[in-house]
């Protein structure tokens, strides 16, 4: 009898669920009129679910501007509290970034967490950083978006030490923790200097032998790692969530024609994207926008198609990409309900990465758009055509240079623009 209890103990046991539940979350929209207020809370309730959270419930309330104590007015906030009370909710997430003033006082009238969209975002790309230098650029964004934020933490920031002969005008934890925190993004910075300058032998590397690149860029979730898989088997995690891919993964395709390029997948962009982050990603984003071609990767089936490829632009123009050849791809073409009434681009592709549909087209359209292929050329530059020689430098690869008696003697691998302009000066 004994051991069947014991047993029966046992059995209660191994049934009591020790998992953490994820937190429930009170989704909270400002609508000044600056965008979509609904379409920007469904994208903010997807932020939600990809940092592990629940959506429970959602509030949006349409003023002119922002309280500035509270960014809400009072009348919301006293729902918002009653909500968050009656549903038993863990926490409030706000879709735009909040002053340090308004996240103390909406966690007092609350008694909840307070999450803005900046937080949020920050967090998914900690979750997702993978490389070393992916975690750098994530903590560097972590922490120019705490250090403005360190006043007024509450206890945490009272005098170091304290009883007989600490008191007086000692250090504050505040300023301790500012010091420590510009420490460490002075260190963040240096690393991702040296990062970048790797980078940058590599880029110039690839140039001298030239190799070709084509970037997959694009509104976050448009399916560019799915269609990195179709086109290069690389393994990369696709999954239906936003900001799957954070690190860069560059693979060799081979187009129909028979050139082989770098086919480059880039992190997923979002309207309103927080500045730290466009700062702590800026290297790694224009690696992407010095491409030979981009693909603008848009999800076809979505109603804001057109409006995810206008943020992918306007990010690439701020980035300098304005040479670089950009071919709109709309993808997910198989989930289009209605396709003659989708979207019209001029030279858009319609692709779906999860079937394989267009992807002729695709490379096609690529190989079209390619810069024209490249020769090596011998040449004996005049002493005063200096300034040739640096467009071999700048448009060019220059391979091989000496200064001889006659002129500057230069190996270089050139373009047909280019050798239109140096073939008078080509060695026999």
């Amino acid at each position: 009898m004994q051991t069947e209890r014991n047993g029966t103990r046992r059995s209660q046991r191994a049934l009591i669920d020790t998992a953490p539940q994820p937190e429930r979350a009170l989704l909270l929209c400002l609508d000044t009129g600056d965008y979509d207020g609904e379409s920007s809370l469904q994208e903010l309730s997807e932020l939600v679910r990809t940092a592990g959270a629940v959506p429970a419930a959602e509030l949006l309330q349409r003023r002119p501007r922002p309280e500035a104590a509270t960014c809400l007015g009072s009348g919301m906030v006293e729902e918002a509290a009653r909500v968050l009370r009656e549903l038993d909710l863990d926490l409030a997430v706000f879709d735009r970034e909040l002053t340090p003033v308004q996240i103390r006082n909406l966690e007092e009238a609350f008694g909840v967490r307070v999450v803005d969209r900046t937080m949020l975002i920050l967090d998914i790309f900690a979750q997702r950083a993978r490389s070393r230098e992916g975690k750098l650029q994530v903590e560097l964004a972590q922490l120019r978006y705490l250090l403005p934020r360190l006043t007024g933490r509450g206890t945490a920031l009272s005098r170091l030490g304290g009883g007989i002969g600490t008191r007086g005008p000692g250090e504050t934890q505040l300023e301790t923790d500012r010091r420590h925190i510009r420490r460490r993004i002075a260190s963040l910075k240096e690393q991702l200097a040296e990062s970048e300058a790797v980078r940058a032998v590599t880029q110039r590397r690839r140039a001298k032998d030239g190799v070709l690149t084509v970037a997959l860029v694009g509104y976050t979730n448009a399916g560019k790692s799915t269609l990195m898989n179709r086109l290069t088997d690389a393994g990369v995690l696709a999954e239906d969530k936003l900001f799957a891919t954070l690190d860069p993964t560059a693979r060799a395709l081979k187009l129909p024609s028979g050139r082989t390029v770098l086919l480059v997948d880039t992190v997923g962009l979002l309207r309103r994207l927080p500045h730290h982050l466009v700062e702590a990603f800026h290297s790694t984003l224009e690696q992407a926008a010095s491409a030979d071609v981009l693909l603008n990767i848009c999800d076809a089936s979505s109603p804001e198609a057109a409006e995810h490829l206008q943020v992918t632009e306007d990010l690439l123009r701020s980035l300098g990409a304005g040479e670089a050849a950009v071919i709109p791809v709309l993808n997910k073409w198989d989930a289009v309900t209605d396709p003659e009434n989708t979207l019209r681009i001029p030279g858009a592709v319609r692709l779906s990465a999860r079937t394989g549909f267009g992807v002729e087209d695709l490379l096609a359209a690529v190989d079209q758009n390619l810069p024209h292929p490249t020769r090596d050329v011998d040449l004996l530059l005049p002493f005063a055509k200096g300034g040739l020689l640096a467009s071999l430098r700048e448009q060019g690869a220059v391979l091989r240079e000496e200064y001889v008696a006659e002129g500057i003697a230069v190996t270089a691998r050139v373009d047909d623009r280019l050798y239109a302009q140096v073939k008078a000066y080509l060695l026999p």
